[in-house]
């Protein structure tokens, strides 16, 4: 399955054709590689938020665990894929395309969020949990731009986001947010000119406000899901990103800080 590029700075990754299965077992190998270091946890004592990166290892390893258990491996099988073949496609306007599309951009600015922090600080833990997003986000973001490529739908819609959510409120969109939970302009370019404590704590703060939105939308098509594989991809993303929303709270309230931005 071929997928887009992911923005970011000169290690940016291009996502290729790993199956899930691959992305999983790269997933596990990080978690156990940082989790098996017993010098790499001790020295972690000794620097700001080195607790935070000793608990770290526990959401990427129940994610990883869960997107096995559910099946999300299981995408392509003989001939065809979990996601639905051509002829079963979606139609243009179902939560199924809608939910791609959306998580897809929601994913997207995660990743770049990621990189931004990524550059701005020292700090181990949150170094750590940047990585993890942008491999994540960018993986699952893959996933979800190449089932709208097999269902012949375009990557983009003139629907307003989240539409097909059918809520009974519109999210407004201003200043480049587009979906609840995403950053603005304004706080794009507020993170880019912070560095070291002041970088990380602002990176957390939007974080947390953008996993709530993702696992709200990612909820939202789980409510509402006719596709299997998609509904699972939904599911590892609602249980995966809470786990981090606590683990965000925990590394604020380390650094002296409080949500909210």
């Amino acid at each position: 399955m071929q997928r887009g590029p992911v923005s970011g700075g000169d290690d940016a990754m291009t996502a290729t054709d790993a199956t899930p299965d691959e992305a999983a077992d790269e997933a596990a190998a990080r978690t156990a590689e940082r989790t098996s270091d017993g010098s790499a946890g001790k020295a972690a004592e000794g620097t700001p938020g080195g607790a935070g990166r000793r608990r770290l290892w526990w959401p990427a390893a129940l994610a990883a665990t869960v997107a096995l258990c559910l099946g999300v491996p299981a995408l392509v099988t003989s001939g065809g894929s979990a996601a639905g073949s051509v002829a079963a496609a979606p139609a243009d306007d179902s939560p199924e395309a809608g939910f791609a599309r959306d998580m897809s951009t929601h994913h997207q600015q995660a990743v770049d969020l990621s990189f931004i922090v990524r550059d701005r600080t020292e700090d181990a833990a949150v170094r750590t949990l940047a990585f993890d997003i942008i491999n994540t986000q960018a993986n699952q973001r893959g996933m979800m731009m190449g089932w709208l490529d097999q269902w012949n739908l375009t990557q983009r819609s003139q629907a307003k986001p989240m539409a097909w959510m059918r809520m009974n409120h519109v999210y407004e969109a201003h200043d480049g947010s587009l979906m609840p939970g995403m950053a603005t302009n304004t706080q794009l370019d507020r993170l880019r000119a912070l560095s070291g404590r002041d970088a990380e704590v602002f990176y957390l703060q939007l974080m947390l406000e953008h996993h709530r939105g993702g696992v709200e939308m990612a909820q939202g098509y789980v409510d509402l899901a006719k596709n299997d594989a998609e509904k699972r991809l939904a599911q590892s993303m609602v249980i995966g990103q809470t786990a981090e929303i606590q683990l965000i709270t925990d590394m604020l309230t380390e650094r002296g800080a409080k949500p909210g931005v």
